[in-house]
């Protein structure tokens, strides 16, 4: 929100602010801390002015034209005043002198990390701890627990997910007397000195006031690399921003190699200094092995690719392409070739994963987890596997005696649940089963078998590797590949590290066992070494605008919503330079401006071109912005080997025509450069300046190449500008050189560079030619002869250069995939047309021949380029820098054309009934509330409605609602309310498409949660859980977590009702509570007990 003064004089928004911090003091009312929310918590923050380097390409056409090239990057170093990297290499020898009386006594002797930290910890100082799994990240925050019950204040033990939340709460009550939990639907002990919670909970915290911050001294954050999530990742970015200046963080992690980056951020937000400490290696190493057996004889068949000291071995691969070669032979003898099948048969399958298990058995290598990217798969290996027996009898005894005893809490009918009686078997004979589709009682009942040695083979999905912290000594990959929910695609470093990862059990293994299941075919070895020796994931911002946080903000003036956008980790990169600086350089471009006097006679003298650079500077604006939708929706044989493009790899190689040899990465379907035969001249080699090219040697060069980081990028602009002033495709001229043949070469190009593509498609032979190529380099073979097939491919490129007007292009629907994002459809023709409309219009031809034309184009390049240079540093200056404030300015018309807010950006009354709602859906539920969708509803309806709000399994399909005929007319006015707020958005400039807003609510499960509740509400016999699982194909675990998610968003409702004095609708919500909440849908954790 900008307020009249910055509206006035946007160059201040960057200004250093010099006020005084808000004090945190609750206050004793609940509507006073509901008013005050943010202004009690969050402080005033000094800010260290920045200035943006990266622009957002729709803010203005100035800003894509200053990010036309690539530019070099600096060597200069980074200076990171607020993150301090600890030495942990070597030993510290003054700890007990650091730390004469521990606060927590541990039984074994602590790692050097583990000494720095806990010293860093006793001087009150912020600590993100970087560490790899199973290295003791934990002894920090149980030493900080222990500070704080010794200094009699509270620590807030923040995790990513519920499941770890119940797991630390059961293993610190183990250790600590006072330890609490707070979750969506359960509190255990809030008043005691630690609490665990979610990261959403603690937000939740700070946006009510609630009085537990106010005695806070430290927040640990458990798994801070969860702030990569794309969906929940900005909690994190959130809570770090509001905390409390006299709050401690904690922060723990897996290894990242922008820890210090990272940690420098949340000092310069906090104005503390940042400890960064990090280890340098694993406790137990890893062996990495590919698996080619396949049961009977070759059961042993596993060959290492990877040693503990992390070198990738060749010969082990080689070996299991050959010993899968030669199987496959021998299979072919006798029973004939397999044909085009690409897939194992189930009774292929099992006999692999029976010799698997025979060997990692004989071999001691259990337990095993064997990650399979499929709820469905996971199921059916373990049903697969059911013969194979891997306890004792003693251990059978103990796995039944405690299973038993987990599920006595539940009614007889759960407990002849399918699923449950499925898994109780299966844990008997050693195998279990773990993913969201599993039941949570289950899944807490195999995370404990597993943890005490009974379970000894896991099918589990990706999340288990994010999730509970239980090791195991082997890890199996079903496969390397995996379904992004767009395509099929190898796995990449980071997945790979963080599953991996689960392997070696620190005090238990001396090395960790990594598999490989090769089913099929061996992976490629290039895959195999990206995946492997690929680095970890970045800590990389998921920030984002709600509506929820935007009307939060709103309802306090001491910090504004760009305040909040300012210091995001979005915005850390851009705090480089100082605003001082900046403030002088727009000076002198002013003051530049001013000498030239140009700008009203040059409208007149030169109407032209003037014309003509602002078409064009459109024009190159939308085709950057253009490329990566096109990247990713080019059809796969568009950019094939052999087809014929059009490109300019600028400053050396202007526009011409190439045949595609190659791509890189190999195989990409999305390949990020091609390889490329081409013509090439001695004009390449000539100088811009020979050429009357440059723009340069500009004698206010030194203005113009603001933003752009060097004078060559200046050059390529300009080079970029002049494709449009002919009407040609190319205008190349081949030429031969002095050994008679026409000269060529074999360059990257890269995606951007690619201007069009032809309809010609060429079969060549790429290796024969690039060979050819390289060959004729080596000085002794230089006056050779191209051989024939590359003399056809030049020829051909020679003819077409000759004739380039009747070259045929492939049109837009030949060469893009089909997208129902009618957006960029139309930008896509909106380019096409600007293109083809500026270059008919052949400008160059005005001024006789294209010399004279250089000349005054040049005059009128370098002067619109200062007056852009202008624009440019003064929208740096202004909040409009702020990437996301184009969308910041989208969602407060949105507010105000739906009354949550007013012509001032206050408050109303809709407004806080979205508060009440955190961040799901918050529009939408305060639609419906205020709407009467909900008041005139039976408690079971309501149930349903609110379902789709928290249902988010894609494939369901929606129900027929046969036996509630007044809840299909309700689902119906849901959606068109749906659609109505999908419309405004749209009007105000928000960019997601009316059906894809809609398609986001749900109602797959509306009819099972109608009949789960009117079971309860009604007078007839309640209705069983295996009851309504006949009405749906979705698995019994998503069902429990979307009915217990759904009764945090009751009880999110009920709180709107109080807010707007409608006592029958909270009685209403109160009554949906109740009719949802029984058996084992809200079953207790184990880990509570």
């Amino acid at each position: 929100m900008l307020n009249k003064e910055l509206a006035q004089n946007p160059v201040n928004f960057w200004e250093v602010k010099k006020t005084d911090t808000i004090d945190y003091e609750p206050s004793a009312s609940k509507l006073a801390k509901q008013e005050r929310q943010v202004k009690l918590l969050l402080k005033e923050l000094d800010d260290d002015s920045f200035n943006p380097e990266e622009k957002k390409q729709e803010v203005s056409n100035v800003t894509s034209v200053l990010k036309i090239s690539k530019t070099q990057s600096r060597n200069n170093p980074v200076i990171m005043p607020w993150a301090e990297d600890i030495d942990v290499t070597k030993p510290m020898f003054d700890f007990e002198q650091r730390v004469p009386n521990m606060a927590f006594k541990y039984p074994f002797e602590l790692d050097t990390f583990q000494k720095q930290a806990i010293a860093k910890l006793e001087d009150h100082e912020n600590v993100f701890v970087a560490a790899h799994t199973s290295a003791g990240k934990t002894v920090v925050a149980e030493y900080a627990i222990a500070l704080s019950c010794r200094h009699m204040t509270r620590t807030v033990y923040t995790s990513p997910i519920k499941a770890l939340s119940n797991q630390k709460f059961r293993d610190f009550k183990n250790q600590f007397e006072s330890v609490g939990l707070v979750t969506g639907d359960v509190q255990i002990n809030p008043g005691a000195s630690c609490l665990i919670m979610t990261t959403e909970i603690l937000r939740s915290m700070l946006y009510n006031g609630s009085d537990v911050i106010r005695d806070l001294e430290w927040v640990i954050f458990d798994e801070i690399h969860y702030l990569n999530n794309e969906e929940r990742g900005h909690v994190w970015e959130e809570v770090l921003i509001m905390l409390p200046q006299h709050i401690s963080i904690i922060m723990l992690s897996a290894t990242v190699p922008n820890a210090l980056q990272f940690a420098n951020w949340v000092g310069e937000i906090k104005k503390k200094k940042i400890y960064v400490i990090s280890t340098p290696k694993r406790p137990v190493p890893l062996e990495h092995y590919l698996y080619t057996g396949s049961g009977g004889k070759t059961r042993n068949e596993i060959f290492r690719i990877l040693s503990g000291e992390g070198k990738f071995e060749k010969r082990g691969h080689d070996e299991a392409i050959e010993a899968k070669r030669s199987r496959q032979k021998s299979h072919e003898k006798q029973f004939g070739p397999k044909g085009g099948r690409n897939f194992m048969s189930e009774a292929a399958e099992k006999t692999t994963y029976i010799g698997l298990v025979s060997y990692l058995k004989d071999n001691d290598k259990l337990p095993v987890v064997i990650f399979t990217f499929s709820r469905k798969r996971c199921d059916q290996y373990a049903q697969m596997l059911r013969s194979t027996d891997l306890c004792t009898a003693t251990q059978k005894s103990e796995i039944h005696s405690f299973f038993m005893k987990s599920i006595a809490r539940l009614k007889g009918s759960d407990r002849e649940l399918p699923q449950v009686l499925t898994v109780q078997e299966m844990l008997k004979c050693g195998i279990g089963v773990h993913h969201s589709g599993i039941l949570p009682i289950l899944k807490e009942v195999v995370e404990m078998l597993f943890q005490r040695g009974l379970v000894k083979l896991l099918f589990a999905t990706e999340t288990f590797a994010m999730g509970v912290n239980m090791p195991a000594r082997t890890v199996v990959f079903d496969s390397t590949r995996k379904h992004d929910g767009m395509s099929f695609r190898n796995l990449n470093p980071a997945e790979y590290i963080q599953m991996a990862g689960r392997a070696g059990r620190r005090g238990l293994d001396t090395t960790g066992t990594v598999i490989l299941l090769c089913k099929q075919n061996v992976p490629d070895s290039r895959d195999l070494q990206d995946m492997m020796l690929g680095k970890a994931a970045k800590l990389e911002s998921q920030f984002r605008l709600t509506y929820s946080m935007i009307l939060n903000l709103l309802r306090v003036e001491s910090l504004s919503v760009e305040d909040v956008m300012k210091r995001s980790f979005l915005e850390a990169g851009s705090r480089n330079q100082n605003v001082d600086e900046t403030k002088k350089k727009l000076q002198n471009v002013r003051n530049k401006v001013g000498e030239l006097e140009w700008d009203t006679e040059a409208e007149e003298r030169d109407p032209g071109l003037l014309r003509f650079y602002r078409q064009a500077k459109e024009c190159i604006a939308l085709q950057d912005s253009l490329v990566p939708f096109l990247k990713k929706h080019t059809r796969q044989n568009t950019l094939c080997i052999g087809r014929c493009i059009i490109f300019q790899r600028l400053p050396k190689y202007t526009t011409r025509f190439g045949i595609i040899l190659d791509v890189h990465p190999p195989r990409s379907v999305y390949p990020d450069k091609l390889i490329v035969l081409t013509l090439t001249s001695n004009v390449d080699r000539i100088p811009l300046n020979e050429r009357g090219l440059q723009v340069s040697d500009c004698e206010y060069v030194n203005l113009l190449v603001e933003g752009l980081g060097s004078n060559d990028v200046l050059d390529r602009i300009f080079l970029r500008f002049l494709y449009f002033c002919h009407n040609a495709l190319c205008e190349f001229e081949p030429m031969l050189n002095e050994f008679d043949y026409f000269s060529h070469d074999v360059v990257e190009v890269e995606f951007a560079e690619v201007l069009d593509v032809t309809s010609l498609v060429m079969r060549v032979d790429s290796s024969s030619i690039m060979n050819d190529v390289r060959r004729r380099q080596v000085e002794r073979f230089r006056r050779e002869k191209p051989f024939p097939n590359v003399d056809t491919v030049l020829s051909t490129l020679v003819q077409m250069h000759s004739r380039p007007m009747e070259v045929m292009l492939l049109p837009p629907n030949q060469t893009l995939l089909p997208t129902k994002d009618l957006n960029l459809i139309q930008e896509v023709m909106r380019y096409q047309d600007c293109r083809a409309n500026l270059k008919s219009h052949n400008y160059w031809t005005q001024w006789g021949d294209m010399s004279n034309f250089l000349t005054k184009f040049r005059e009128v390049f370098c002067y619109m380029r200062l007056r852009d240079t202008e624009e440019y540093l003064d929208f740096l200056l202004s909040p409009r820098s702020l990437r996301l404030h184009e969308e910041y300015e989208s969602r407060i018309n949105v507010l105000k054309k739906l009354k949550y807010i007013d012509d001032e950006n206050l408050v109303q009354l809709k407004g806080r009934v979205a508060c009440e709602m955190g961040n799901q859906n918050e529009l939408m539920v305060t639609e419906m509330v205020l709407n009467n969708v909900l008041a005139d509803a039976p408690p079971e309806e309501v149930a349903a409605l609110l379902s789709c709000m928290v249902f988010e399994v894609k494939s369901a399909e929606e129900p027929t609602f046969q036996q509630a005929g007044g809840l299909k007319e309700r689902v119906e006015t849901v959606k068109q309310i749906a659609r109505s707020i999908g419309e405004s958005q749209r009007e105000c400039g928000m960019k997601e498409p009316v059906e894809q807003f809609v398609e986001q609510f749900k109602f797959g499960l509306a009819e099972v949660v109608y009949e789960w509740a009117r079971g309860k509400a009604s007078t007839r016999s309640t209705i069983e859980f295996s009851e309504i699982m006949k009405l749906t194909d979705v698995q019994e675990g998503l069902i429990v977590r979307t009915i217990q998610r759904l009764d945090e968003m009751i009880r999110d409702v009920k709180d709107a009702a109080r807010i707007i004095g409608d006592p029958s609708l909270k009685r209403k919500m109160e009554e949906a509570s109740e009719c949802i909440k029984r058996d084992i849908v809200f079953a207790a954790s184990l880990y509570t007990q």
